[in-house]
């Protein structure tokens, strides 16, 4: 038997309460963590807590930078890893977008990341992992993405540069393909079933990527403490066949 690789330390979730945020929480339980799940929705995020058995949670909005800076004040004690999932991507084309959806369609995950990170690092021990979630989408232009491409591809520089301002703290982002989220179905409603089964037809390793897969990845790079800003995709071959 081999100890938990995560044993005695805290994985703190920003948007921990569904999806990869929750599967995340679970896979560091397993692991020995301490887990500390927020969400915007308290309902939800205390059956994701009851349901990972997490040692705390925070209903707020993640957005809100006052309410950002008061959870991390509030923690007590050092933390080791902070994954931010809360946000997703914006959808649409370009010339129907107004100039404040276009402004927070392109800053908003970046805006987030660095108010979480600033807010974060002092209380993380050295060696911990601020990871991010970012997309594939960057490495390709298509009809019907429209800001979604030039937001996702400035998200591994970003990256980089915030793993030299924040070591020894490291900093990493997971670029992740469709992952059969519940925010996955929001997005596609009754196209959902057909996206499915179009992945599994046409990805290589012939199966749709779940919220376990990234979770099996996030864990890694918390574990590992010789990575720090590099991005990590996983879309199971989504970018070489779409």
């Amino acid at each position: 038997m081999t100890e938990p690789e995560l044993a005695g330390q805290t994985v703190v979730l920003i948007g921990g309460s569904a999806g990869i945020g929750l599967e995340t929480a679970r896979r560091a339980r397993a692991e020995g963590a301490s887990v500390v799940l927020t969400g915007r929705d308290p309902a939800r995020l205390e059956r994701a807590a009851q349901d990972v058995g997490a040692d705390a949670t925070a209903a707020f909005d993640a957005t809100d930078a006052a309410a950002l800076r008061r959870f991390f004040e509030d923690l007590p004690g050092p933390i080791d890893h902070v994954l931010v999932t809360a946000g997703g991507p914006h959808y649409g084309p370009l010339l129907e977008m107004a100039a404040e959806e276009l402004r927070v369609a392109v800053s908003d995950h970046m805006v987030m990341a660095l108010e979480v990170a600033r807010n974060a690092v002092g209380r993380m021990r050295p060696g911990g992992t601020l990871l991010l979630m970012g997309g594939t989408g960057g490495r390709r232009v298509g009809r019907g993405l429209g800001i979604v491409s030039a937001a996702t591809a400035a998200l591994p520089p970003f990256t980089a540069a915030l793993a030299l301002e924040l070591a020894p703290v490291r900093a990493n982002l997971i670029a992740a393909g469709f992952v059969d989220t519940p925010l996955s179905a929001s997005l596609l409603g009754d196209r959902l079933d057909e996206r499915r089964a179009e992945l599994r037809e046409t990805l290589p390793i012939g199966r749709v990527v779940g919220p376990a897969d990234v979770a099996a990845l996030a864990v890694h790079i918390m574990v590992n403490t010789a990575l720090t800003g590099a991005t990590y995709d996983i879309d199971g071959g989504q970018q070489f066949v779409a």
